[in-house]
């Protein structure tokens, strides 16, 4: 698929889901991409903790990609960028705070001179090929949060990004309803929009409303204040240090994310007036009622600060009476995650209070008044909703068709858009799978690797080794190990099952001649005892030495 002298969008990741962004728009023979992130792992993928969009389709089309553009740091954006970018080999651009971030990641992979990255600034505009861009500055819960305005032969595209309306942003200046209006005037293609909060029907809120309720709850609290949120958000920190001045209490940083997102914030000219920090020895000697720690794993990250605090596996100790607050809210998938960590924290009498309980937390998502005042702002000719599930993006196309937007398409993962001209309609469709770093090695979700260790999961693994003679006949008993099949009990009494079920396959001799015959028959038997006896069909490996 090379695009012609029309304007087409391709979602390989985010479109039919939440997190896992990457965007292509394709005009005139070349492509641009928009944001390159991850999503975090579930028990279906054990042992993976990162999953990636699989880039296969631009990666055959290289030469025709012009370059990549993130609209703002957050992972499920950025997060891709250090695996991937390198062999897309095509530059980089980001404004100042994002190019930080993916200059660390970049680093960490040993990539700086391996990937060109731009920095441009929120007011500056760059071509590539036919496409003219510029950041306008949106709110949402972390620094330089951007719209990418994007001209074309075919008309201008808003595409949103990840976006909120907020009175007091506390850190960033968002575009004004005057700004975003005059870009409606000039005339708008496409609408291509966060869907994430549609189903809310009120605002999101102000970051600057959760002050008071921070303020009120951490001065009434008797003994040590642990906060846990996001660390991507620069503005909860802002908001956390101010009551912590407030309230007379030192303040102490816990969590890499943490200190690095206050470092890159810091070199950016955010977060100037935080109070000095102590560490961990310090915090603790001050009079609990004087300390306030701000911690990561609010989502029950089983490294992260809070889980080694809950465990007594941290310098920062809690005690009855001491209080943990989540100014976050719970990602769909941590529920069990964070609730074992609540359990944790009960077992130590520690009082918790979460969203439920004070207004400590707002979302970075428009619900459905910011929407209905953004399409009122923009008034695109069509809607293509983005960055949900698919019945986020369909409830989004309706309530847009219902304020008059009467022109959208609800795509998913790998639908191919032509939005002009005469769009938006799909014209076909590609590959949108799914990557998974699995250690330090990029497979297929869906390959052997992945498909064998969730059988081996579910149905544990099986070895058998058995020497054979060169006329066929077994020599000695074969020797038969299990791993994780259910057999504890009657562990012996199954394994001479086994046995003598691979004896008897041998001795039929149907396949003297031929080894691997030989080999699937006894493969075949091993896992019949098996099911027999657990109703589990494991894994079974087969080794055989033939003697003479």
């Amino acid at each position: 698929m090379t695009p012609g002298d029309e304007l087409l969008f391709l979602a390989l990741g985010g479109s039919g889901e939440i997190g896992m962004n990457l965007n292509l728009y394709g005009c005139r023979g070349k492509w641009l991409m928009v944001d390159l992130g991850v999503t975090f792992s579930d028990p279906s993928f054990p042992g993976i903790d990162l999953i990636m969009p699989d880039t296969a389709f631009i990666e055959e089309r290289q030469k025709d990609l012009l370059g990549i553009v993130l609209t703002h740091g957050h992972e499920d954006h950025i997060g891709a960028v250090p695996y991937l970018a390198a062999d897309l080999d095509v530059p980089i651009y980001a404004t100042p705070f994002t190019a930080s971030l993916v200059r660390g990641k970049l680093a960490e992979e040993g990539l700086t001179d391996s990937v060109t990255l731009h920095v441009i600034q929120e007011d500056e505009s760059f071509t590539l090929g036919d496409f003219r861009m510029r950041y306008l500055p949106l709110a949402h819960s972390i620094p330089e949060g951007n719209a990418l305005l994007i001209e074309t032969p075919f008309g201008r595209i808003f595409h949103t990004g990840d976006w909120k309306l907020d009175d007091e942003p506390q850190i960033g200046v968002p575009s004004t309803a005057e700004e975003l209006k005059a870009v409606g005037d000039e005339g708008v293609l496409a609408l291509v929009c966060d869907s994430t909060n549609v189903f809310n029907p009120e605002a999101s809120g102000s970051e600057g409303s959760v002050q008071a309720d921070l303020l009120s709850t951490i001065a009434g609290a008797k003994g040590r204040v642990v906060v846990t949120t996001f660390a991507s958000n620069a503005a909860r920190l802002q908001t956390l240090a101010n009551v912590a001045r407030l309230t007379g209490r030192k303040l102490c940083v816990a969590g890499r994310s943490l200190d690095r997102i206050i470092t890159i914030a810091k070199s950016c000219g955010y977060l100037q007036n935080l109070p000095p920090m102590l560490d961990f020895d310090a915090i603790m000697a001050v009079p609990p009622r004087e300390a306030m720690i701000i911690a990561t794993g609010g989502q029950g990250e089983s490294r992260a600060a809070l889980a080694r605090i809950a465990t007594d596996q941290h310098p920062i100790k809690l005690d009855t009476g001491d209080t943990v607050i989540f100014s976050s809210r719970k990602i769909p998938g941590n529920e069990l995650a964070i609730g074992r960590i609540q359990n944790a924290l009960a077992a130590k009498n520690v009082v918790m209070i979460t969203e439920n309980d004070a207004h400590i937390h707002v979302s970075g998502h428009p619900g459905r008044p910011e929407l209905a005042a953004m399409y009122g702002w923009i008034r695109p000719e069509m809607i293509v909703p983005v960055h949900g599930e698919l019945r986020h993006m369909a409830e989004q196309a309706r309530f847009a068709a219902e304020q008059g937007i009467e022109r959208g398409i609800v795509q998913t993962n790998g639908d191919i858009i032509r939005l002009a001209p005469d769009g938006p309609h799909k014209i076909g469709e590609t590959r949108a799978g799914r990557l998974v770093l699995d250690g330090d090695v990029i497979l297929p979700a869906d390959g052997n690797t992945m498909n064998e260790r969730r059988k081996i999961m579910i149905h544990g693994h099986m070895s058998v080794g058995l020497a054979i003679s060169a006329k066929g006949k077994m020599l000695g008993a074969p020797d038969i190990r299990t791993k994780g099949v259910p057999v504890e009990d009657d562990r012996e009494q199954f394994l001479a099952d086994a046995a003598k079920a691979v004896g008897a396959v041998v001795a039929k001799g149907k396949a003297s001649g031929d080894v691997e015959s030989l080999r699937e028959a006894v493969r075949i038997g091993a896992r019949r005892v098996a099911f027999e006896w657990t109703g589990k069909k494991p894994i079974v490996d087969v080794t055989i030495v033939q003697a003479g």
